[in-house]
């Protein structure tokens, strides 16, 4: 599974998370951050990744359009990076079930 990360998130977890998901990356890295949401929804159809943000309006989005893309939202407030990559690392047996799944279209982490 490849993670695409939101602007909302550090760029720096891409780094931080290549052993649990490589080849992943940041709308930062890929020329997306100031792209609103239906242009990085639909980079990330198009390029197979998954989306992990904290932005509900992608919430709503996944809500709306179903997969793909499928959507990682993490429900939590402002905090260090470290306390998004040890949220991920945490539930990366859910997150593999999750992408595994082809009925789910997004997973709710907090």
């Amino acid at each position: 599974m490849r993670l695409l990360l939101d602007q909302n998130l550090s760029h720096l977890l891409v780094l931080r998370l290549a052993d649990l998901f490589p080849n992943s990356q940041h709308v930062r890295l890929v020329g997306l951050e100031r792209a609103t949401d239906p242009v990085v929804w639909n980079y990330s159809a198009e390029n197979g990744f998954t989306i992990v943000s904290k932005d509900s309006d992608l919430h709503q989005r996944s809500l709306l359009f179903g997969s793909p893309p499928k959507l990682i939202w993490l429900r939590v407030g402002n905090g260090p990076t470290s306390q998004i990559e040890q949220l991920i690392r945490a539930s990366q047996t859910e997150i593999r079930r999750f992408g595994e799944d082809p009925e789910a279209a997004f997973l709710v982490l907090s």
